[in-house]
């Protein structure tokens, strides 16, 4: 009967195969129809006993340690042992009905691929028909319900059966087999292809010859890339190898014959004429008796390596943008004035490290080719400032150095920082943008502050970053300022306890409108009452409190307080707002939303009279959060004035764009403002900006009377300085407030 059901063409195919090999081996066995006959009119004799002789059949296999793993395995994976077993005794119940047809054929078939798949060793198939063969002789050769005259041949009806049985089973296993080998040997063929085809694209030469006779075993297919057509042995290209480096390929050569890899670099002399390097690679293979039966070899050009070498050994002691020293060689002349001896008791060397301030906004909002522009002209200017004996390096990013390698007393020092920061006065141009810069300096001097490069490194940079906000042009190197220092790390314990215990205090500055001469709001400004150092500046410990992770407890200590003296304030008759300074991380905390709401609710006061400021480098350093956070702010009610404004990368789009209430103009540019006609230019382009956006404006710094009445003149709308009063504490600035010329706000 054919098959109904399948895939077709290749089910039909499958069919009449397996129905070919059913006649094949019904043929040779000799199984007749009477054979069929007499074992179907014996079945259920013959399965006498079947479940108990299925369990004793896998009770033999898993007494093999090898059939025992194989089972294991494939019950963990596929079916339990019980189930098995059922599968084993309907395969001998089916055996023993005589069907010898083609779908019978096709599942013994698959039976014996299963095994090889499943990795059943034929040996072990045939031990399992044995035991088939003796379970059923046993039945034939004893059992009373067969008759004696059929014993004989019921028995040969069996074994040929069972022959049939197993052969077809094998034949599917052997078919298995086959294929697997065919595959491997497609897989194999396919990645000799890919092999071939990999050898042939790389740009190598690669060969083995036979030592005894210097015989070719292999050669790689892309000889002639390397040496064209020069196939000479032993070593290829010998012979346009230049003659003074061939005794040199030779020796090495006699080298591998002693069983030794080794490598050799030689010139040719290619067909074009030109000089080319080669590098060769001989390896032995060395048998058991340590004779080199085989060496491999291997051969590139390295011209172009050669001379990439050469440039780069040129570039190694140069900066590739700006064309400066490059921190290796800074470091070499650094260790050699060192190195030589002191004169006359004056410092024998200094170093300078700076770096661009506002370098990175710029660089992140404009993008690299307006940073490498900048970079290139800051060097330009730096360059040539500086006297021939003076050292200047970019030692990378925004980061550059100076050394003044003798004779390095204060003065000499001082000159050369007064002319590098002269260096930022002139904005820079870029497209139709003028960009302001600074610089931060700092030095660190030899032997005062270090005796080796790497301790001048890091003071100098201890210094530098020191110099950021001091409004000094350089700062020495104070070990103060030292995170690293033992009394830092001691000041770092003591800010701790000074939190708990109540050491730190707000001191006021007031503002005063201009025009109106009424106090307009105070800037609370952090003291630290220190039980042996007496009060310290901000300055000298908020840098520390960013280092050592105590920046958060005191900007919340700093919130509650300023919202609660504002309170004060408030029930005594004073509308005073308050202005409070962040820290770039404190302003960068996840948490300060909800700080601000706290310390709103538990004084209740109006949110208009708090008033947040940040600096323009906070507000650039990632201009989406702080998009957000301000948005948050101000949607609580909250002020929001930009502090030090014109110090950093200004952009009209963020000033439109972001909820600003003021901008306060920075001291530097405050100070000298009736002496100095760009600072007055700044000033007045800053109030007419702020003006035309709607935003109020407060100048910082003001200490005389005639810069108050130049900004009265320029209509500027606040003013905070010395001249109108220094931060005080909150007792005595109420005094201020009574004995003041200027009015307060009442409720």
């Amino acid at each position: 009967m054919e098959p109904t059901s399948g895939n077709g063409k290749q089910d039909l195919k499958r069919y009449y195969s397996g129905q070919n090999l059913n006649s094949a081996f019904t043929a040779f066995l000799d199984i007749r129809t009477s054979d069929k006959i007499l074992v179907r009119s014996y079945y259920d004799v013959l399965l006498e006993g079947d479940e108990q002789f299925a369990r004793i059949f896998y009770n033999y296999l898993l007494q093999a340690p090898e059939t025992k793993k194989v089972l294991d395995t494939y019950a963990q994976t596929h079916s339990s042992i019980d189930e098995l077993i059922r599968t084993q005794l309907d395969h001998f119940r089916h055996l023993l009905s005589a069907d010898t047809s083609a779908d019978y054929t096709i599942k013994l078939e698959h039976i014996g691929k299963t095994h090889h798949d499943h990795n059943i060793e034929p040996v072990w198939i045939m031990g399992g028909y044995l035991l088939y063969l003796e379970h059923l002789q046993d039945i034939v050769r004893h059992n009373r319900n067969i008759v004696d005259q059929a014993r004989e041949t019921l028995e040969d009806s069996i074994t040929k059966l069972l022959f049939r049985d197993m052969g077809l089973l094998l034949e599917g296993y052997w078919n298995a087999s086959l294929s697997q080998i065919n595959e491997q040997k497609q897989q194999v063929s396919e990645l000799q292809e890919r092999i071939n085809s990999v050898l042939g694209n790389i740009p190598h030469l690669l060969w083995s010859v036979d030592p005894s006779d210097n015989s070719l075993v292999y050669i790689s297919p892309n000889t002639h890339h390397v040496c064209g057509h020069d196939h000479s042995m032993p070593i290829p290209c010998m012979e346009w190898t230049i003659s003074e480096d061939r005794p040199r390929v030779e020796f090495a050569w006699q080298q591998v014959l002693a069983g030794n890899p080794v490598e050799v670099e030689s010139r040719i002399r290619n067909k074009n004429g030109e000089i080319r390097w080669l590098r060769r690679v001989f390896h032995p293979c060395i048998d058991e008796n340590k004779q080199v039966i085989r060496i491999d070899g291997l051969m590139e050009d390295t011209t172009d390596a050669k001379l990439a070498v050469e440039r780069l050994h040129t570039m190694a002691t140069t900066d590739g943008l700006t064309g400066l020293l490059n921190r290796t060689l800074f470091y070499d002349r650094l260790h050699q004035a060192l190195t030589r001896p002191r004169r006359n008791n004056k410092h024998t060397a200094a170093l300078l490290l700076m770096d661009l301030d506002h370098f990175k906004e710029i660089n992140d909002t404009l993008g690299h080719p307006a940073g490498d522009l900048i970079l290139i002209e800051a060097a330009k200017r730096m360059r040539a400032s500086l006297r021939d004996s003076d050292s200047l390096a970019r030692l990378g990013g925004d980061e550059f150095a100076v050394l003044i390698p003798t004779d390095a007393d204060g003065a000499a020092i001082e000159k050369v920082a007064d002319k590098i920061q002269a260096c930022f006065e002139a904005p820079f141009l870029y497209e139709q943008s003028q960009l302001y810069l600074g610089v931060s300096i700092g030095v660190a001097c030899y032997p005062e502050n270090g005796v080796d490069a790497d301790t001048l490194m890091s003071r100098a940079d201890v210094a530098m970053y020191a110099n950021k906000g001091s409004g000094t042009s350089y700062c020495y190197y104070s070990s103060e300022d030292d995170p690293n220092t033992q009394e830092r790390l001691q000041l770092a314990s003591e800010l701790r306890d000074a939190i708990k215990e109540q050491q730190l205090e707000l001191y006021y500055q007031p503002k005063i409108g201009i025009h109106s001469k009424k106090i307009t709001g105070t800037e609370a400004l952090i003291r630290w009452n220190h039980p042996d150092r007496g009060t310290l500046e901000p300055a000298q410990f908020l840098p520390l409190a960013e280092r050592c992770g105590l920046i958060q407890p005191i900007t919340e200590w700093v919130l509650g307080e300023a919202a609660q003296q504002c309170r004060r304030w408030q029930d005594k008759g004073y509308r005073i707002p308050m202005a409070i300074n962040l820290s770039t991380r404190a302003f960068q905390n996840p948490d300060l939303i909800h700080d601000v709401r706290d310390a709103l609710k538990r004084s209740k006061i109006t949110p208009a009279l708090l008033e947040i400021e940040i600096t323009e480098n906070e507000l650039m350093a990632d201009i989406d959060y702080a998009s957000d956070v301000l948005q948050s702010l101000s949607d609580l009610g909250i002020r929001i004035a930009i502090d030090d404004f014109g110090t950093g990368y200004s952009s009209l789009a963020y000033l439109k764009q972001l909820p600003l209430d003021t901008l306060k103009i920075d001291k530097s540019f405050v100070i000298n403002l009736t002496r100095n006609d760009n600072d007055a230019v700044i000033v007045r382009s800053i109030i007419d900006l702020a003006h035309n956006l709607g935003r109020q404006v407060v100048a910082e710094g003001i200490e005389q009377k005639d810069v108050w009445d130049m900004l009265h003149q320029l209509g500027c709308d606040d003013a905070q300085g010395y001249y109108i009063s220094h931060p005080l504490p909150a007792i005595k600035l109420e005094a201020w407030l009574q004995s003041s010329p200027w009015q307060p706000l009442f409720n």
